[in-house]
């Protein structure tokens, strides 16, 4: 069977293996990715999604198996951010005709944005007792990390547990394929995930310049099993994982009883779930060999297993099915993948073009979101095609409400 994906030879490395037939790849997101397969930790190869992407300390859109160490740059700063889709029993017909008052119920319970300071819209003034009732589940565990590095206290943990941040970080009502109705939303660990991630990448650049003398890049720092920070970020970063997929799923619950205020039909949801990680560090055995396999911007494709791979805001998002495929360590994309900085896409697109490209969704349409603007991204449909080999579309969704911070 001939395969889908591009192999490139890397001197001095492993190799690139990469489904990107038919999309866009930068100049500068190769040469990340070439550096890291430098690295000699890295084991057998590097596989990079069709929607890959320059990213800040390693390339979005990578899946990088290294033996016996983590790269905290591979995983970054959004520690956990992911996905989670619900199917209910609503179909389009169900839904009200002016979808504003949907839409506003739904900003109301889920705080959004960001605006640092003591009246963060983004963040709980008081959390709830939903909020207080998770964050049980995670406290144990955050007091003990709290011990070692004590600053980890005094970030937002409770306050953004249950909130959905900036970004490209949003809440979606969609329409499936048969016009059944969805809630989508795209979130992760919020600030305490990025203090881990902002920490640990830290140490590790200040233990790169003792022992890691020929690194190919300073950002691609890493701890080794047994050195002195390795177990203390293992365990952080697997609580940061945790709290990113609670923090769905208080949001999701809280998206789904604002819902039940504005449509009048009684509707069950979760008739459907999935709720995953794309940004991410965990144990996994490929060809034979026990790694540890860091998804930046993937998402875990193994045969059968759901996954979210989301449009824009105004294209078709997709609930997929892995096919286990070797190659790509289990995996598949995490989105579209952006082909203009934020930057750029404020200074290429007019409030005109956003509206026109989000023509028929119920969202911002200010000069604020520009930036995530559905032409600043890469060609979903390619991206889609790019990676057949990898998984099976299961539900196309179409977004009728999206919300953004």
């Amino acid at each position: 069977m001939e395969h889908q994906h591009i192999h490139e030879d890397v001197p001095g490395g492993v190799p690139l293996k990469m489904w990107t037939q038919g999309v866009p790849v930068e100049d500068s997101a190769k040469r990340q990715l070439q550096n890291a397969a430098r690295l000699p930790i890295v084991f057998k190869h590097i596989a990079a999604m069709p929607d890959v992407h320059f990213g800040i300390g390693a390339t979005v859109g990578s899946v990088i198996p290294t033996v016996k160490a983590i790269i905290p740059a591979a995983v970054g700063v959004d520690i956990g951010c992911g996905m989670m889709a619900c199917k209910t029993t609503l179909t389009a017909e169900d839904l009200p005709d002016n979808l504003g008052p949907l839409r506003a119920a739904i900003e109301r319970a889920v705080p959004h944005g960001r605006q640092p300071g003591s009246r963060d819209p983004g963040a709980w003034q008081k959390p709830p007792g939903s909020v207080n009732t998770a964050w049980a589940q995670l406290e144990p565990e955050s007091t003990e990390l709290c011990r070692s590095y004590p600053k980890l206290a005094k970030t937002n943990h409770v306050q953004h547990l249950g909130t959905l941040g900036s970004g490209n970080h949003f809440i979606e009502v969609c329409l499936d394929e048969a016009g059944a109705v969805w809630f989508m939303l795209h979130s992760g660990s919020r600030g305490v995930g990025n203090f881990i991630g902002t920490m640990f990448i830290e140490l590790a650049k200040q233990d790169a310049l003792r022992h890691q003398a020929n690194l190919p890049d300073r950002d691609l720092a890493y701890f080794e099993e047994g050195s002195r920070y390795f177990g203390d970020y293992v365990r952080s970063v697997g609580w940061a994982q945790k709290f990113a997929a609670l923090n769905r799923e208080v949001m999701m619950k809280r998206v789904i009883e604002a819902a039940k205020t504005v449509i009048r039909k009684n509707f069950q949801s979760h008739i459907e779930a999935v709720n995953c990680h794309h940004n991410y560090v965990q144990k996994e055995t490929h060809f034979g060999q026990e790694v540890y396999l860091t998804r930046k911007g993937a998402v875990a494709a193994r045969a059968g297993q759901l996954g979210i791979i989301p449009g824009s805001m105004g294209a078709r998002s997709y609930i997929v099915r892995g096919k286990g495929n070797a190659d790509s360590f289990e995996s598949c994309s995490h989105g579209a993948g952006r082909v203009m900085s934020r930057g750029d896409a404020k200074r290429a697109f007019t409030l005109a073009d956003h509206r026109a490209a989000t023509e028929g969704v119920e969202c911002r349409k200010d000069k604020d979101v520009l930036d995530e603007t559905p032409a600043a991204y890469k060609d979903i449909d390619a991206v889609m095609a790019a990676q057949r080999e990898l998984v099976d579309v299961v539900h196309t969704l179409k977004q009728v409400v999206c919300i953004k911070g």
